[in-house]
């Protein structure tokens, strides 16, 4: 087997199946939520980019493998006299890494669209049945058990139930709020796309797999962080206790929910995230540093 295909491989198993082995049970990705859902983006997006490779060292030959390898691994674009002079095997090889490369990104769509739908259809239901609360900019549902949600995206809106009301306390429901209008302002819904659209695209790969699970968790603890800028541990804590059983549409996110136990864990228990983030990001910014130039170099020796 040649060496070009070798290094494209070795990357899809090692940002397919070993940096998620590592990512899931790292502490210091919950310690640092931001930077772990940058590490699960940069592993998504070095497994596209060798997927997209290998085609491309399977059509060209050795000597002309390099050019398109270079272009790819420096997302830089040829002028259009050199894509004239490029060869018909050359032009199949762009087309086929292009295709690759594709199937994430419609998947990407198709799930931005069918999440779409389903809250515009959700908040229709919203205005024939809720009541828009001024002062909690928000909108109140009648129903007894305790829940707060927010609907992202063109439909973005804040929903409490009157459970919610009876319940939570002023400082408790804030808290609620915060956390919920943290995700509408962090556009979350579009990582949780990609990560869905990922899992359909390659269903069984652990990093797809994987990646449904804990993105979506960490994007929690990010808005868990956002809102503790406006209230206390404490206020956001009971809050999630109070919410934990509530429930809320697929395309929504609430502030509840099977997670809320694992993050008021986070959010009372005091943190030294200095020490392993600093670790974890010394590592993968040393491996990526290592690669970047193997892979080129390999990639660019004709033979």
């Amino acid at each position: 087997m040649s060496h070009h295909l070798l290094i494209p491989l070795g990357f899809i198993l090692v940002s397919g199946v070993l940096i998620p082995w590592l990512l899931v049970p790292a502490r210091w990705a919950q310690q640092a939520p931001r930077l772990g859902l940058a590490a699960w983006a940069a592993t998504g997006t070095m497994f596209a980019g060798s997927a997209a490779l290998l085609p491309m060292q399977l059509v060209l030959d050795g000597r002309s493998s390099h050019r398109l390898t270079d272009m790819v691994l420096t997302l830089s674009f040829p002028s259009p006299g050199a894509l004239l002079d490029l060869t018909a095997r050359q032009y199949v090889a762009a087309a086929l890494a292009l295709a690759v490369l594709a199937l994430p990104a419609a998947g990407f769509v198709r799930e931005l669209l069918r999440a779409r739908r389903t809250r515009l259809r959700h908040a229709g239901v919203l205005r024939l049945v809720g009541r828009y609360d001024p002062e909690l900019r928000a909108t109140v549902l009648d129903h007894a058990r305790p829940a707060v949600y927010c609907l992202p995206g063109r439909s973005r809106r804040v929903v409490v139930s009157s459970g919610a009301l009876d319940t939570l306390t002023t400082a408790q429901l804030a808290a609620a709020l915060a956390h919920e209008r943290a995700h509408i302002a962090g556009r979350h819904h579009l990582l949780v796309a990609a990560a869905e659209a990922f899992a359909t695209v390659f269903p069984g790969l652990p990093l797809a797999r994987h990646g449904g699970t804990s993105v979506p968790l960490l994007l929690e603890m990010v808005a868990d962080d956002r809102a503790l800028r406006r209230c206390s541990r404490d206020a956001l804590a009971t809050a999630l206790y109070a919410l934990a059983a509530g429930h809320a549409p697929r395309e929504a996110f609430a502030a509840g929910g099977p997670s809320a136990v694992l993050r008021m864990r986070r959010i009372l228990t005091p943190q030294s995230a200095g020490h392993p983030v600093l670790r974890g990001l010394f590592a993968m910014g040393t491996a990526s540093g290592a690669m970047a130039p193997l892979i080129i170099a390999c990639c660019s020796v004709p033979g």
